[in-house]
């Protein structure tokens, strides 16, 4: 992280900037068009600095720095300054007590769910039109980029995209008695091969779990998108203003499927591990469903684990798998200065390009976000990488107001029935409730 010494003065205004932004309505400013930036930037030769942040996460932050030297060196008079220091918890708080503030960062990258807040509280500004056109954004990236379109209007692109799949320990599961050349293709096979590879000492206490259900991590996602599909319930209204969890007997099974691998099948638990997915890099389960991305941690932290990954369990016939990205906005420091706008709409261009999508790839195990990347035969035939790009055609992506507090309902409605006994139908209805509220304020102010 950069450290800059600053006067009094500036200090004061700083603050006096923050305490303005807090009482005034946050008003996103109009991107002027990228031809327009480019014919005001400074023609004296002077470099212009721009920064980037992104919360701190090691695979991601060396492919960013490999990207960003790249970039450098066919840009000369732009200079990205590379900010990931911050850590993930406070990261959001990070953005809004600068951006508002007009310091900070120029390009700063964000989970597609939080955009509905960015752009409600002015952080980041819609991209300019000449340079991402709708056109090229259908012709060249993944569907799910869809998503980073709001009222019209494209605010963010993604440089890689990313599935859900089944991660398995070919050594455990030998140990067990399994095959490890077939690992469980339905779910009825995930529970039985779960419940084979779960083994406890004589006191009761876990030595290997089969599959702990990882509600911080990926498995609200799972429940969300992929179960309740796979039990005939749509999870919300085709305009997204109603939630479905709860809309049939077949919402209530998939919840109840979700508690069951910890309530009655009892192959583990979470919250035994600080922190996830640590149950599975350490050896110490034989499952674990998460994204491709993870695939760069265990490189990086467990390069001697024996795994394999496959698609997700089917269910009645029924595939799914949740899609999602990482994804990148201007922010309003940037477009309040035309070269500094016209330096950052070209980084955008070159960090979401097919090259920097080749490399995300091999660096972070997340999915090429651009269609001629995604394609690649090697990627597709890749022995884990395969798994995520065969996902990528009945991905869903999920509409967030809030995916904090979305996610938050449902991982309070889990700890209320593993921790404390709660009724399940009656934790599900209040989770529901709950992310109701949140769409029917965010439509209200529509």
């Amino acid at each position: 992280m950069q450290h800059r010494s600053y006067t009094i003065l500036a200090s004061l205004l700083v603050l006096l900037a923050l305490l303005l932004s807090a009482c005034a309505p946050a008003v996103a400013p109009a991107a002027p068009a990228a031809s327009e930036a480019a014919a005001t930037e400074a023609a004296s030769g002077e470099v212009i600095e721009i920064e980037y942040w992104q919360y701190n996460f090691e695979a991601r932050v060396k492919a960013m720095d490999q990207l960003i030297a790249m970039f450098e060196e066919q840009n000369p008079d732009i200079k990205v300054i590379h900010n990931s220091e911050i850590p993930y918890d406070n990261y959001r708080d990070a953005i809004a007590a600068r951006v508002p503030a007009g310091v900070g960062p120029d390009v700063a990258t964000l989970f597609y769910g939080w955009q509905p807040v960015w752009v409600g509280q002015g952080y980041i500004v819609p991209l300019p039109e000449d340079v991402f056109s709708p056109e090229l954004i259908s012709a060249e990236f993944s569907p799910m980029v869809q998503a980073s379109y709001q009222d019209g209007k494209l605010y963010t692109l993604p440089t890689a995209v990313r599935t859900l799949a089944l991660f398995y320990n070919k050594d455990l599961m030998a140990q067990a008695g399994l095959d490890p050349e077939n690992p469980p293709a339905t779910l009825t096979e995930f529970e039985e091969q779960a419940v084979q590879c779960t083994r406890m000492d004589a006191q009761g206490n876990y030595e290997i779990m089969g599959f702990p259900v990882s509600m911080t991590g990926q498995a609200h996602h799972w429940f969300r998108e992929v179960l309740l599909r796979q039990f005939g319930q749509q999870p919300y209204s085709d305009d997204y203003r109603q939630v479905l969890w709860n809309a049939s007997q077949g919402g209530y099974d998939a919840w109840n499927e979700l508690l069951k691998f910890q309530t009655e099948l009892k192959t583990g638990d979470a919250t035994l591990f600080d922190g996830d997915p640590n149950f599975f890099l350490n050896g110490k389960a034989c499952f674990h469903i998460d994204g491709s991305f993870r695939l760069g941690t265990i490189a990086n932290n467990a390069p001697d684990l024996n795994f394999g990954v496959v698609e997700l369990p089917e269910h009645n016939g029924v595939k799914s798998t949740f899609g999602s990205y990482w994804t990148h906005g201007i922010t309003q420091k940037a477009a309040a200065d035309p070269a500094r706008m016209a330096a950052a709409v070209k980084f955008l261009q070159f960090i979401t390009s097919p090259e920097a999508g080749a490399l995300w790839v091999k660096a972070t195990g997340e999915l090429p976000a651009q269609l001629a990347a995604a394609n690649d035969p090697e990627l597709l035939a890749d022995p884990k990488l395969g798994a995520f790009a065969a996902g990528l055609p009945y991905a869903h992506s999920t509409f967030f107001v809030d995916e904090s507090k979305d996610r938050q309902a449902l991982i309070d409605a889990y700890n209320a029935v593993v921790l404390n006994g709660a009724d399940p139908a009656a934790e599900l209805d209040f989770a529901v409730e709950t992310v109701q509220e949140l769409l029917d304020g965010y439509w209200a102010n529509q």
